[in-house]
């Protein structure tokens, strides 16, 4: 198990980090695993390219289709049963559609614009209605594309299911690579779905557990080069970094507030592990949890004044929840031998976590709206790290697949799961980054 034991190494969040650089890394190989009959069907129509240059190699219509079908929420009609190729709403004959039991048809055209960019148009259309129900354009770089696409995704999404989408957003994660004598470690941000990856930090000592700022501008992660663990945050735009924590025994498990003034985290310098919150601005140090257990892995709750944390107070790992201004702590999980490592949602109303039974380790979501009735997503054994998108609506995760770390995207009903692996080497400790501006 690489790290399904975070309760006591989670203490093995020490790791070493070279001096920050951007570089490019591995894309992600994308592959939704199985669908939804259910969801709802929507046809997304090849963009029509109106110049006579030679068409981007980013096809727009494509992306959009992948960003739908990984949600869960809708069900794109496959390429080769699109008969028809619209683009223009005068030109959607509905019936066809009608007869192909579709709800919605996405249309779109292309044209290079006199300054070397390329204009996309887009229309949703309601088939049974008749009528168009979103329409936007976007003028952009070549290579901009796949940000449209995501963009444009997220639109559909909103009109449709009434909450913004997260197809424009980023991700973290950490690869390994090479052989076992000598392994390099890489800190990677890339889009949501895997592309567009970029090197943070690169170490032939192990990183972990990534967390973003809320605004997406930074991440905190744990460095081991002095000797000892110590949290750093690092802006990635400038590859500026500052030191947070470099106290002695264990530095680990760093988590922005949701305003992002703050930073929880587990500190044992005082000897058992405990819950730290420090205020960025001034360093002040607020020790939250008082036990001669571990405790370990803060979450924050939406509000910002309270925080989910992993204990073993109880005999084993158990979530538990405390307030910031120490008023003691509620035991929230008791279904499962082994709960850890948890995600909250955007409205705290599910609660994503390592469940385990026996030698089994999966993800599962607690509903706190039904009596914190607890559905499994994952399908095991050895699955880790769960990390909800902004949204709600999808989690990130670790798993194994034979020999190799690899993670999920998997609808928040756990019915359709998307594999993003390495072609040579593992994946793991993933992080879903908020919302961007568009």
């Amino acid at each position: 198990m690489r790290r399904l034991k975070p309760i006591l190494p989670l203490l093995l969040l020490l790791v070493f980090s070279l001096p920050w650089r951007i570089a490019l890394a591995q894309n992600l190989t994308l592959n939704i695993v199985n669908g939804i009959p259910s969801a709802i069907p929507i046809t997304i129509v090849p963009f029509a390219f109106e110049s006579t240059a030679q068409p981007p190699t980013t096809h727009v219509a494509a992306i959009i289709r992948d960003d739908l079908d990984r949600s869960g929420k809708f069900r794109a009609l496959p390429l080769a049963d699109v008969i028809e190729h619209p683009s223009q709403g005068v030109k959607i004959q509905f019936q066809t559609w009608k007869l192909l039991k579709q709800n919605y048809i996405v249309i779109g055209r292309e044209r290079n614009t006199a300054n070397g960019q390329v204009k996309v148009d887009f229309d949703l259309w309601g088939v049974l209605q008749k009528k168009q129900l979103l329409a936007g354009s976007y003028t952009v770089l070549a290579g901009d594309l796949r940000g449209v696409a995501h963009q444009i995704a997220d639109q559909i999404y909103q009109q449709i299911i009434g909450v913004p989408g997260a197809f424009y957003t980023r991700i973290a994660y950490v690869t390994t690579t090479g052989n076992k004598n000598h392994l390099v470690w890489s800190l990677i941000v890339a889009d949501s779905d895997g592309y567009n990856p970029q090197v943070v930090v690169r170490s032939h000592q192990p990183l972990l557990s990534p967390d973003w700022s809320p605004h997406g501008q930074k991440l905190a992660y744990v460095s081991f080069e002095s000797g000892n663990s110590a949290i750093y945050i690092q802006n990635l735009a400038t590859g500026q970094r500052e030191l947070i924590s470099g106290r002695k025994g264990v530095n680990g498990a760093p988590r922005f507030s949701p305003s992002g003034t703050k930073l929880a985290m587990m500190l044992s310098f005082a000897g058992s592990p405990e819950i730290y919150v420090m205020n960025l601005k001034t360093r002040a140090l607020t020790q939250i949890t008082h036990s001669l257990s571990i405790n370990t892995e803060p979450r924050w709750l939406p509000d910002g004044k309270s925080l989910i944390f992993t204990s073993d107070r109880s005999g084993r790992p158990q979530l538990y929840q405390e307030s910031i201004a120490g008023s003691g702590s509620t035991r929230l999980t008791f279904q499962g031998q082994f709960n850890a490592d948890s995600s909250i949602n955007y409205d705290a109303s599910q609660i994503a976590m390592v469940q385990g039974n026996g030698n089994v380790y999966r993800i599962a979501v607690m509903d706190r709206k039904l009596g914190n009735q607890v559905r499994f997503i994952s399908p095991g054994p050895l699955d880790e790290s769960p990390s909800f998108a902004p949204n709600g609506s999808m989690l990130l995760y670790a798993a194994s697949d034979g020999v190799h770390g690899v993670l999920y995207e998997v609808s928040d009903d756990g019915r359709v799961r998307q594999r993003l692996s390495l072609v040579n080497g593992n994946v793991q400790s993933p992080a879903w980054g908020p919302y961007r501006k568009q």
